[in-house]
């Protein structure tokens, strides 16, 4: 009697701990880094920007409640960004030299580290989905220009004009730069949008969207398409998506330079991403990263004045943030 009384609660204990390590999930998502000041922010703007992260992180949470795997979790929340003229990606894609709105994606799952992208397109509404479809429905890790948009449209993604993504402040930041005769400021460049998922089965899923850079010029790409550069996941190590200056994070492979971190040197996926952001500063860098392991644990570290960021986790911990001196 006394034997199986203990059996019965020692199933119990199996049964809750599992049952627990099944709920346990985290998103985190970062909408761009760059030049921040409150002074030339005002409260109405930080408040829109605050309830469309917010909007992101719920819709993500819900996805996660009802059972969506990571990926698809890191795809609809990258969506609600792209939707929105607020980021530097999808609707709100800076311009280029030539006043088009080329966009770039992608994205990689930490379980079977299957990846893909897209670079260069202007006429997919969501770059995100074309990365995922890539990924599913290619023996291709990235598609770039026509080619892509193609693809797109055997996949049933939806295309739209070029002139869908016109915002007239992206349009003005254009303006600006070729009057003044210049390449590129931080601020004009901030809102590359990104989304790092620990599911309930325990999978991490990274993914990046982005416009790139106001006023670039000759089909340049940035990190954000590049596997290994602005995104990564391993569920062995972390899941990572960046922002910022994107010729050095190519340069530094830092999103890959991160899950090496905590694979070969057992950092903390915090201390990982700290270290790669003082190299990317000693390079004369700028830019920011998001960073989730599979136990849970974030990171959020960038070296401008700001970073539009937030993340949810099961245990109802929830923060949502901009300037550097919050949280």
């Amino acid at each position: 009697m006394k034997q199986n009384l203990v059996l019965f609660f020692l199933a119990l204990i199996f049964t809750a701990t599992t049952t627990f390590a099944q709920e346990k999930y985290v998103i985190v998502i970062h909408g761009g880094a760059g030049v921040m000041s409150r002074d030339k922010m005002n409260e109405e703007l930080r408040a829109e920007y605050k309830a469309k992260l917010d909007e992101a992180l719920t819709l993500g949470e819900q996805l996660l409640k009802d059972g969506a795997d990571a990926t698809e979790v890191v795809v609809k929340v990258i969506n609600v960004m792209e939707d929105s003229p607020l980021f530097n990606a999808g609707k709100g894609a800076v311009f280029t030299h030539d006043g088009f709105n080329e966009l770039d994606a992608s994205i990689m799952e930490g379980k079977t580290l299957n990846a893909g992208a897209v670079s260069g397109v202007r006429d997919i509404k969501n770059p995100i989905c074309a990365a995922r479809a890539v990924m599913e429905n290619s023996e291709h890790v990235m598609l770039s220009g026509t080619g892509a948009s193609e693809f797109a449209k055997l996949q049933g993604l939806e295309i739209v004009p070029n002139k869908y993504f016109y915002t007239e402040r992206r349009y003005e930041s254009l303006q600006q730069l070729l009057k003044k005769e210049r390449e590129r400021t931080s601020k004009d460049n901030m809102g590359t949008v990104g989304c790092v998922v620990l599911d309930t089965k325990g999978n991490l899923c990274a993914g990046t969207s982005t416009g790139g850079m106001t006023n670039k010029k000759y089909g340049r790409i940035g990190d954000s398409p590049i596997i290994g550069a602005g995104t990564y996941a391993n569920n062995k190590t972390c899941a990572v998506s960046c922002t910022g200056h994107g010729e050095y994070y190519i340069r530094l492979g830092f999103a890959r330079d991160i899950s090496a971190l905590v694979e070969y040197k057992n950092l903390s996926v915090d201390e990982a991403c700290r270290a790669e952001i003082d190299k990317l500063s000693k390079m004369g860098g700028t830019g920011g990263v998001i960073g989730l392991d599979a136990k849970g644990n974030i990171a959020m570290e960038f070296n401008t004045s700001g970073m539009f960021r937030g993340y949810i986790k099961s245990t109802g911990e929830k923060d949502i943030a901009i300037f550097k001196d919050e949280n």
